[in-house]
């Protein structure tokens, strides 16, 4: 129960790696305020986690990319539970294509959703934060915001962006208690981003088979094996925690040593 009684926003949390942080914090004893732009699909996890852990979460439909619907859910979340310790800014989406073929508006939108949506987050957060003296802000970031990414210019830039983004919030907030980082996670082989997306898109790309893309990945990283959810969530959590009350401004790696520094 290492975040009892802590009080977390967690956006993108449907579906995937949000839902995963969601449930893992529902374990450790968190508060929890989870939304996402598939109402339906956040109600149903919220459901789910007051069945199992016994909790009563607040659910809400969130367009991160629209700033009056992520301010409505933080004051939501300041009327059930009174405060905000956490935020996990984990919505984001990815669309891969080669530049001389990338549609601007698919190009933008990556950006619109990964960093302005995590500014719009982080803005709002923040705003209560410093009210409060303390906080902790955490971005779900990727390796792609450490090295450019093949065909996938978008992602990588908005992540890339992302980490500036961290880096320059930190500075600002670090008066106030309030620390900022981000999780840079490996390939989730298992995600359904990857299971209902990539592999269908990089096998098209590239002419092989998902299997064979599979492998490909694998083959790249030392460990020799994908990112798992509970890799990150590990992570994460003591984020969270006062264990790394000296940590802030960084971007820190989950990738199986596929990307060091």
């Amino acid at each position: 129960m290492k975040l009892k009684n802590k009080v977390a926003v967690i956006t993108g949390a449907a579906q995937g790696l949000g839902e995963a942080i969601a449930r893992r914090f529902a374990r450790e004893g968190s508060f929890l305020s989870l939304l996402d732009v598939d109402e339906e699909k956040v109600k149903a996890v919220g459901k789910n986690l007051e069945k199992v852990y016994h909790c009563s979460p607040l659910t809400a439909f969130v367009d991160v990319t629209k700033a009056e619907t992520v301010r409505r859910a933080i004051e939501r979340t300041i009327e059930k539970f009174g405060r905000l310790d956490i935020l996990i800014s984990n919505a984001g989406i990815l669309i891969a294509e080669e530049i001389t073929e990338f549609p601007e508006e698919l190009w933008r939108r990556v950006i619109e959703v990964n960093l302005i949506g995590y500014f719009i987050c982080a803005k709002e957060a923040a705003k209560i934060m410093k009210k409060q003296g303390s906080g902790v802000i955490i971005q779900i970031n990727s390796k792609s915001g450490k090295k450019g990414s093949f065909k996938n210019s978008a992602y990588a830039a908005s992540k890339f962006g992302g980490i500036g983004l961290t880096q320059s919030i930190a500075l600002e907030l670090a008066p106030y208690n309030v620390r900022v980082n981000s999780v840079c996670p490996g390939n989730l082989l298992d995600s359904p981003l990857w299971v209902n997306s990539l592999y269908d898109q990089y096998a098209k790309k590239w002419g092989i088979s998902k299997e064979e893309v599979r492998k490909k990945y694998e083959s790249q990283i030392p460990l020799g094996r994908g990112c798992k959810y509970e890799d990150v969530c590990n992570l994460v959590v003591f984020l969270a925690t006062e264990e790394s009350s000296y940590i802030t401004g960084q971007a820190i790696n989950v990738t199986g040593g596929q990307e060091m520094g």
